[in-house]
């Protein structure tokens, strides 16, 4: 079995340690470790992280390989730092069913870049109308926990009840895609100013708002797990910290982007600004950065969105709706939360491996950076500074909002039990 060093890390931001990695699992953690035989990875100045876990990719295959496949993906995700992925259900076709769920958690089993769970959808065909088989998808190799009809809104109040109560049963979580569509008809960006003087179909915030308003208290009602997918509005927040105080079992995530982008960048009319929900107003940016500090917001996820070129490509009306985010993620969190004081490494590690890994119940991830732990792990350098170059990614596809952007750390090293996924920023 492989033995691995690394020598004075920065573990969780804290004094610099040694860890000792020995096959598939963390041997031992300390000052002046020694172990014959081993690989040395110096790691002084730089912060080790357990693996990052996403609760919210899109990886398209089956259906849309064009855009990415299992085996891009989740080398774009080896890239980031992250060594767990869920993977959403909006592909071709859907993931409705325990065969699809299982060809996709084949796929990541066979490339071995990091761990794929695949999300099951809450409908069939994500048409709203119909539970799909939730309990199949959970019973199979699989073992999906998660359902969600991203992409669309499980609109329907009943619905929404059934599926809460139907994974109650095994522990499960319904992710909702927070968009009542009637108010969404024809948008193309944020509802407000900019919106406004563009001329574009306005996203209102309330089209949020009274979904997760509706959904902490169907929850609440059930006594289900429900978690809010890509939280943009300051309203938003509100709502999940009150449900939260009144001991609601809601759980809320926040992409990248809307820690960094508003809608101000729409004025370029570039589509690689086009996203569902849309990038909000700089109100809108600090309620999110400050709700993620404070534990309101409990989890950064990507909402890795590929498209290929064609689909961006075009008039803002035309163009696709998503933005690719596995392999910058960090360094806007970074760039948002740590450089300017609101979070500490812990607490990244707190908000991108830990609470994702317990709301998805990972198992294997999401775990201390101690002994007999995982070996699951990610070594980042803080101190870097770079601008960003699409062109070198490993995702399929390049449409990156942070193309020429210039941002601060980067993934030196990934380990997925022990294995190393990349090493001195480039995958093995």
């Amino acid at each position: 079995m492989s033995k691995t060093l690394i020598r004075g890390a920065k573990v969780l931001g804290g004094a610099p340690q040694d860890v000792l990695i020995d096959g598939e699992t963390i041997a031992a953690v300390g000052p002046d470790l020694a172990a014959e035989d081993a690989e040395v990875v110096d790691a002084r100045g730089k912060v080790l992280l357990p693996g990052l876990v996403d609760l919210h990719t899109h990886l398209r295959e089956p259906g849309r390989e064009d855009s990415e496949t299992v085996l891009t993906g989740t080398r774009a995700a080896a890239a980031g730092g992250y060594t767990c992925v869920f993977a959403m259900a909006n592909t071709f076709p859907v993931a409705d069913t325990a065969g699809v769920v299982e060809q996709v958690w084949r796929l990541g089993r066979e490339h071995g870049y990091c761990d794929v769970r695949p999300v099951g959808a809450v409908t069939v065909g994500l048409e709203g109308k119909k539970l799909a088989e939730l309990g199949a998808m959970h019973e199979s190799a699989a073992g999906v926990t998660v359902f969600s009809d991203d992409g669309k809104c499980v609109h329907d109040a009943v619905i929404m009840r059934r599926a809460l109560e139907y994974v109650k049963a095994f522990d499960g979580v319904i992710a909702q895609h927070a968009q009542e569509p009637r108010l969404t008809e024809g948008a193309q960006m944020n509802e407000g100013v900019v919106s406004a003087e563009l001329g574009l179909g306005g996203w209102p915030a309330v089209a949020e708002e009274s979904i997760v308003a509706r959904d902490v208290l169907l929850a609440d009602h059930v006594g289900s797990r429900v978690h809010i997918c890509h939280l943009s509005t300051a309203g938003s927040v509100e709502i999940v910290r009150w449900a939260k105080s009144r001991g609601i079992q809601v759980t809320a995530e926040v992409t990248p982007h809307h820690l960094l982008l508003t809608d101000e960048l729409v004025r370029t009319y570039d589509p690689v600004y086009k996203v569902n929900p849309p990038l909000r107003t700089a109100r809108d940016v600090q309620a999110l950065r400050e709700a993620l500090a404070d534990g309101t917001i409990d989890i950064v996820a990507t909402d890795h969105a590929p498209h290929p070129h064609e689909d961006k490509d075009c008039e803002w009306p035309a163009a696709a709706m998503g933005m690719v985010g596995l392999e910058t993620a960090l360094s806007v969190v970074q760039e948002t939360m740590v450089d300017t004081g609101l979070m500490d490494w812990a607490q990244v590690a707190e908000r991108m491996s830990f609470a994702p890994a317990r709301i998805g119940r990972a198992t294997g991830h999401g775990r201390p950076v101690s002994a007999g732990e995982p070996a699951n792990l990610t070594l980042v350098d803080p101190a870097y500074r770079g601008r960003v170059d699409p062109a070198g990614f490993a995702s399929r596809s390049r449409n990156s909002p942070y193309r020429g952007m210039e941002l601060p750390g980067r993934v030196t090293h990934t380990w997925l039990r022990g294995k190393a996924t990349l090493v001195d920023g480039k995958l093995t």
